[in-house]
């Protein structure tokens, strides 16, 4: 069977609309330096990365009692690609699109959703589909293990682009509802999920070991096998 990997992943970039990213040369050949040095900084809530508990529990765990088993395994792509722009998804909509989901999977969202908007604007903020609690409630029955999400995935995340007031945690459904009550690893701006061409895969989803943290940035993969 041939073998296709597919990168999840979307680029750390400077000039972005919410995450400043401090990016220089420490050192470099134009100096007389033998090697180059970059130096980058960002929120570790930036661009595609993990969420760990922490993030919205002060007595959650961390990124340290995060194992490889809990981010690498089958994954059930759940096809979302025809939703509208700006509307809740509902629980109906979510069990359709997941009737091939298994215990311990980890499900990926896959909306396209970068394939309509660029994440460094804000019209991607703000004109994305979200999840809305039944949706976010109905997943965390399943019995999935990690979660990865193409999109702004609550309604309450365009607030922190368009400077609005925040909001309460259980306004933030998946954030409540999978990451704080039932300790859900969640894996945020994923993009390129249109390659994705399988119900199923295999996903290698590896956060920086950032010890005693909150959150970490995150090399996603998908591995697909195709049929002979």
């Amino acid at each position: 069977m041939a073998r296709r990997l597919i990168d999840l992943s979307t680029p750390v970039t400077t000039g972005h609309c919410r995450w400043p990213v401090e990016r220089r040369l420490w050192k470099q050949h134009a100096e007389g330096n033998p090697g180059q040095g970059t130096w980058a900084g960002w929120n570790v809530h930036g661009f595609t990365h993990m969420d760990s508990p922490r993030h919205v529990d002060p007595d959650g765990f961390t990124t340290d009692a995060i194992t490889l088993d809990m981010t690498v395994g089958d994954a059930a792509i759940l096809d979302l690609s025809e939703l509208p722009e700006n509307q809740g998804i509902t629980a109906a909509q979510m069990a359709a699109a997941g009737a091939h989901l298994r215990r311990g999977d980890i499900a990926i969202l896959k909306t396209r959703w970068d394939e309509r908007a660029d994440i460094a604007t804000e019209e991607f903020w703000t004109r994305a589909p979200w999840v809305t609690d039944e949706a976010a409630r109905w997943l965390a029955g399943t019995g999935i293990k990690a979660i990865g999400f193409d999109f702004p995935q609550d309604h309450a995340i365009r607030h922190f682009v368009t400077g609005q007031k925040r909001v309460p945690l259980e306004e933030q459904p998946t954030h409540y509802h999978l990451l704080k009550l039932r300790g859900i690893i969640m894996f945020e701006y994923l993009r390129n999920t249109g390659a994705l061409a399988q119900p199923r895969s295999l996903v290698v989803a590896l956060p920086i070991r950032l010890p005693d943290s909150d959150g970490a940035p995150a090399r996603v993969i998908a591995i697909e096998e195709d049929a002979p």
